[in-house]
C-alpha cells in the first residue's frame, strides 16, 4: 500500500495508509453486525454545490471564484448521533489574479482553472437525537471529519515535477434535515486541507515567480466544497415500532 504512489513524502504514505485501515475497518463493521442491527437506516445521495479555493493567486476566500460540483455518497447511519459515510466529488476550481486587490497579484496576472476528483471516507457527528420518527428531531446540525484521496489536473503544463495524486483531510458542518419519510436533505460546508502547494500551478521553485512573488509560498493550497444533497433511504429493515 505504501508504495501506491512512488515519490511521496513519508507523511503522505502514512496518510495513504490511515486511509486505508479506516477504509477496511468500516468494511469489517458493517459485515460482522446482527442483522438486526441493521433497523437504523442506509442511504444514497447525490447532490451539487460551488467548490472554492485558498491559495497562491487567492489568498483569501474569494466567493466570486466558486466553481460548480457534484457529488455522491452512500451512508450508514451507526446510532442516532453517529453516522459513516463514503463519497466522490468531481469539480473544478479557479482563481484569476486580475480578480483580486492585491497589487502583486495585478502585476503578476495569472489565472487557472484546475479539475478535481475526490474520493473520501467521513465520520459524522449529529447534535440532535436525529432520527426518522416522529418522536425525535427530523433535522440537526452535524460536524464531519475524515481522510480522502483526490487528484487534480489543472489546465495548464506543469512548472514543476510535483505529484497530483495527493491525500487531503476533508472537514466542516453541515445540517441534516427529513423532508418525509425517505427522503432528506443535507446543506454542508466542507474545508479540505492538502498537502500540495501546486494545484494553481504556482508554488515552490517557479521559474518565472521566485517565492518572493509568490503570495502564499509559506502554505499549502486548501479548497472548499458548499453543497446540497438529496437522500433516500434505500434499506428498512423491519422492527417492531415504538
Amino acid at each position: 500500500m505504501l508504495n501506491m504512489l512512488p515519490g511521496v513524502s513519508f507523511k503522505s504514505k502514512i496518510l495513504q495508509l490511515n486511509v486505508f485501515v479506516f477504509g477496511i475497518s468500516l468494511f469489517l463493521s458493517l459485515l460482522v453486525f446482527p442483522l438486526h442491527l441493521f433497523s437504523q437506516k442506509i442511504e444514497i445521495g447525490a447532490g451539487f454545490g460551488a467548490m472554492n479555493y485558498k491559495g497562491d493567486i487567492s489568498p483569501d476566500f474569494h466567493p466570486g471564484f466558486a466553481r460548480l460540483g457534484g457529488n455522491i455518497m452512500f451512508r450508514y447511519n451507526l446510532n442516532n448521533s453517529v453516522s459513516f459515510r463514503a463519497s466522490a466529488l468531481l469539480g473544478k476550481i479557479y482563481a484569476d489574479d486580475k480578480q483580486v486587490s492585491d497589487p502583486m497579484n495585478q502585476i503578476r496576472g495569472m489565472s487557472f482553472n484546475t479539475k478535481i476528483d475526490e474520493i473520501a471516507l467521513i465520520a459524522e457527528y449529529n447534535f440532535f437525537n436525529y432520527k426518522y420518527s416522529r418522536y425525535h428531531k427530523d433535522w440537526s446540525p452535524y460536524v464531519f471529519g475524515g481522510l480522502a484521496a483526490m487528484k487534480f489536473s489543472p489546465d495548464q503544463d506543469p512548472i514543476d515535477d510535483y505529484k497530483t495524486n495527493q491525500i487531503v483531510i476533508p472537514f466542516g458542518v453541515g445540517i441534516k434535515y427529513n423532508i418525509k419519510r425517505n427522503w432528506g436533505i443535507n446543506l454542508e460546508f466542507g474545508t479540505r486541507k492538502t498537502f500540495t502547494d501546486y494545484l494553481d500551478n504556482l508554488g515552490g521553485n517557479h521559474p518565472g515567480y521566485p517565492k518572493n512573488f509568490q503570495n502564499d509560498y509559506a502554505h499549502n493550497d486548501m479548497y472548499y466544497y458548499t453543497s446540497l444533497t438529496l437522500t433516500y433511504t434505500i434499506l428498512n429493515i423491519f422492527c417492531p415500532t415504538d
